[in-house]
């Protein structure tokens, strides 16, 4: 007479839900203090510059924008870019002409990570663009906007927004927020390594 065997004890699935749950813990910290600011999960030593705009502002579509050709421009075919800003009106003074700077060379400066950024430059009067801008800054995306629906966007509530567009250097995350001021160009170093810290950090884009 054989002995029946004894039924199997069912696995318990807590050893998958364990692991299944510490891969998951990063990715849900890192949306967390990327989506919600407000649980203070960001470190403050994110940035050195550059100040972090709350709560982030997507892209207008009624930003009215104009290539170099005159044709409509829509800003949202750039996302999944991220976006360096730069406003000035066309004769671009000095001031225009460093922001310019500032951007190229923090642009370039990026390494293995500088096919992730595209620059632009938005025109806020309907002055023709400077030579200066075509021969130095290849490669920059040069925009005619409307100035007051560009600070709307980018400086809203600003005392003096013609100021505010004159001085400010902005980025664009590639999902399309903006999410970074600088208040003007007088740090490259620090626009520069504010930039390779948001790269190094971030997985998008």
């Amino acid at each position: 007479m054989t002995t029946a065997s004894p039924p199997a004890r069912a696995r318990s699935v807590r050893p998958l839900i364990a692991v299944l749950l510490v891969c998951l813990a990063p990715v849900v910290f890192a949306l967390l203090a990327y989506y919600m600011p407000s649980l203070g999960l960001r470190p403050d030593s994110r940035t050195r510059y550059g100040q972090l705009i709350e709560p982030q502002r997507p892209i207008p579509n009624d930003l009215a924008l104009r290539d170099a050709q005159g044709q409509p421009y829509d800003l949202n075919q750039l996302k999944g870019q991220w976006l360096l800003i730069s406003t000035g009106p066309g004769a671009c003074p000095e001031s225009c002409v460093r922001g310019l700077f500032v951007l190229r060379n923090s642009h370039a400066s990026q390494g293995k990570e500088v096919d992730r950024l595209e620059r632009v430059w938005f025109i806020t009067d309907d002055a023709p663009a400077a030579a200066v801008v075509g021969d130095a800054y290849v490669g920059t995306h040069v925009l005619r906007a409307d100035p007051a629906k560009l600070a709307a966007w980018l400086a809203p509530g600003a005392a003096d927004p013609a100021a505010e567009l004159a001085q400010g250097l902005w980025i664009v995350d590639p999902l399309g927020h903006l999410m970074m001021r600088f208040p003007d160009a007088q740090q490259p170093e620090a626009v520069r390594d504010d930039l390779r810290t948001l790269l190094k950090n971030s997985r998008i884009g």
